[in-house]
């Protein structure tokens, strides 16, 4: 099983051991502030990564949504409980979570999200995003 997540996954549905360490490494690299070209890399030339109400198609965009989304945060900690493919040996998926953070201000919050992903095999045969879409609330919290 894979290090940095410890989701749980259904039973009597085998799950692609390749899919849940692509998805540790990858939220270890979604945590790590510094990590952006290599969050960019997760996705396929052409991948759509779609946060909340924005989307990024390619890695210039979806780098500069990463770099945004690093710009008034100091840490972030992603966990994820469930991964929930799409049947048996799919390379699609439905993940739960939650992720902790701590603005550059020194205020912390906490979100559910929850999000759907698509993997495919790139030229050289790693699993890259083609689709990744995250869905949290976005409005700020209640005082």
């Amino acid at each position: 099983m894979a290090s940095y997540i410890s989701p749980v996954l259904p039973a009597g549905v085998s799950v692609n051991p390749r899919a849940v360490a692509f998805f540790d490494t990858f939220y270890k690299t979604s945590d790590t502030p510094t990590a952006h070209e290599v969050y960019a890399k997760s996705f396929l030339p052409d991948g759509t990564f779609v946060l909340a109400s924005k989307k990024a198609v390619g890695n210039d965009q979806i780098l500069a949504t990463r770099q945004a989304m690093w710009a008034a945060v100091a840490s972030r900690k992603h966990s994820v409980s469930k991964i929930f493919p799409f049947g048996s040996g799919s390379n699609e998926f439905m993940l739960y979570g939650n992720v902790k953070y701590t603005a550059k201000t020194g205020q912390d919050s906490e979100k559910e999200w929850a999000a759907r992903a698509e993997l495919v095999e790139d030229a050289s045969g790693e699993l890259k995003f083609k689709f990744y879409q995250v869905y949290l609330d976005t409005a700020a919290p209640a005082s």
